[in-house]
């Protein structure tokens, strides 16, 4: 009786230990353990480039306008630029010193505009066994050193120019060209572009002189002045560049020759009066800004490893009393 008492009280036991075991919350697992995150590493800003600029002058509003542009492409691609040139665009030894000084400096790259196209090449040479990028700009050089150059079409450019006063003085007579210089790329360009287009396509038509003022005005001015005095038969006369264009209006209004046809190039603010006046018939404009802007575009570019074009094209238009004040023409022009 004992025996069978005592085996209903463990059964009892056994059943209440199950009971309480099957209730018993489950053990928690334990929580895990967050791994440290990873720390990311900070983007290095990209490395500064020191890249000169030099150009033929800086006594023009053109060259204050491509400085503008450079200054807007260094900014925008984290360049340091320094901007300067000769005095005159006639100062070839004063720009040959600033290009070897820039040399000197191991830039990343230099931007260079030739005041006399063959002048520079033994320093180019220099540059490039350095390893230092050239990028030509407005005016190149008589050599492939330059990876590539940022500049108008000015051959194209100056024989719109001589469509337009062949237009413009009735198909036939005498006309004149002031020029900047026979030395550098525009200046050859630009003379060869209207010279050539008035050879080959308008026989009625004469070219008597062409005379060279180094971009100096009052130089040009008595250049015109001997011109149209000498010429008394002249109906137009053509100024390759902003201190030509400005000599020859100076002649004009002192001798009273306001019955010429006068057409220029580029810019600035007696251009743009005496065009708006009838003066002036019509003028050439570049796109300075973007002439600075692509230079050092192109310099990053290439330290950079890209390939570039050997030209790059940055563009013309003939804008006159009609057009001057269109949005496309007004923005490029400089007074």
């Amino acid at each position: 009786m004992k025996s069978k008492s005592f085996l209903t009280i463990f059964a009892s036991l056994l059943i209440i230990l199950a009971l309480l075991v099957a209730c018993a919350p489950a053990a928690e697992e334990p929580a895990p353990v967050d791994e440290p995150a990873p720390v990311e590493e900070p983007v290095a800003e990209e490395e500064e480039l020191f890249v000169p600029v030099i150009s033929k002058g800086f006594q023009h509003a053109f060259w204050l306008a491509v400085r503008a542009g450079a200054e807007r492409a260094a900014e925008e691609y984290n360049v340091r630029i320094t901007f300067e040139g000769p005095e005159t665009e006639a100062m070839v030894d004063r720009q040959m010193d600033m290009l070897q000084v820039a040399i000197d400096r191991d830039p990343d790259a230099i931007c260079f505009a030739a005041v006399d196209s063959l002048a520079a090449v033994p320093l180019l040479e220099q540059a490039q066994e350095k390893g230092i990028p050239i990028i030509g700009f407005d005016s190149g050089v008589d050599s492939d050193i330059p990876l590539a150059t940022a500049a108008t079409d000015n051959v194209a450019a100056a024989a719109l120019a001589a469509d337009k006063m062949v237009e413009l003085i009735g198909g036939s007579g005498e006309v004149a060209v002031i020029a900047h210089d026979n030395t550098s790329r525009t200046g050859i360009d630009r003379v060869a572009g209207f010279r050539d287009r008035i050879e080959s396509e308008y026989p009625d038509v004469t070219i008597v002189d062409i005379q060279y003022g180094g971009g100096d005005h009052l130089r040009s001015t008595d250049l015109a002045a001997a011109i149209i005095q000498a010429n008394p038969d002249l109906k137009g006369f053509f100024g390759a560049n902003e201190g030509s264009i400005i000599g020859v209006l100076n002649a004009v209004t002192e001798l009273g020759r306001d019955d010429l046809v006068i057409i220029g190039y580029d810019s600035g603010q007696q251009q743009l009066d005496a065009i708006r006046s009838g003066l002036q018939a019509g003028a050439i404009t570049q796109d300075p800004i973007g002439i600075g802007y692509k230079c050092v575009q192109a310099a990053v570019l290439a330290v950079r490893g890209e390939t570039l074009p050997e030209f790059i094209d940055t563009g013309f238009h003939w804008f006159d009393a009609n057009n001057i004040d269109d949005p496309d023409i007004a923005a490029l022009l400089y007074e």
